[in-house]
């Protein structure tokens, strides 16, 4: 399956986007979806993630509360409804797939979820969030 994120841009501190993920011929239905982001001179780092068997939701510390993660599998799209949007949210965001039914979640030392990046094989071309005044 190829990815396609998109709808990334320029938005002001406090402002909102909606990112998608499409893969154009496929389903994500079948696949777990989770976004990355990589901000300039970091690496890349897990955002959100979303169930492939039941649905369910993960997020990053940092992201709970302002991002909002969905699926409309009549679309075939994978969302990332993104408000309240800081500065330090500014990346390329990425989405990737796995056919497995589960996000392969971590908690860390001081317990927040994290998913590796090595747990995808199937990446999308990123989309450019900027959050600037």
């Amino acid at each position: 399956v190829q990815l396609q994120a998109s709808g990334g841009g320029l938005v002001q501190p406090g402002g909102s986007l909606r990112l998608s993920c499409t893969a154009p011929g496929a389903t994500l239905e079948n696949y777990n979806i989770a976004w990355f982001r990589q901000a300039p001179g970091k690496e890349r780092e897990w955002v959100s993630c979303i169930n492939r068997a039941d649905g369910r939701v993960y997020y990053k510390e940092s992201a709970k509360g302002r991002f909002t993660i969905s699926r409309d599998n009549a679309k075939k799209t994978v969302y990332l409804q993104m408000a309240y949007l800081k500065p330090e949210d500014t990346a390329v965001y990425y989405c990737a797939a796995d056919k497995r039914e589960l996000c392969r979640v971590l908690i860390t030392p001081d317990l927040d979820l994290d998913i590796r990046s090595e747990e995808y094989d199937t990446w999308g071309r990123g989309t450019l969030v900027t959050v600037s005044s």
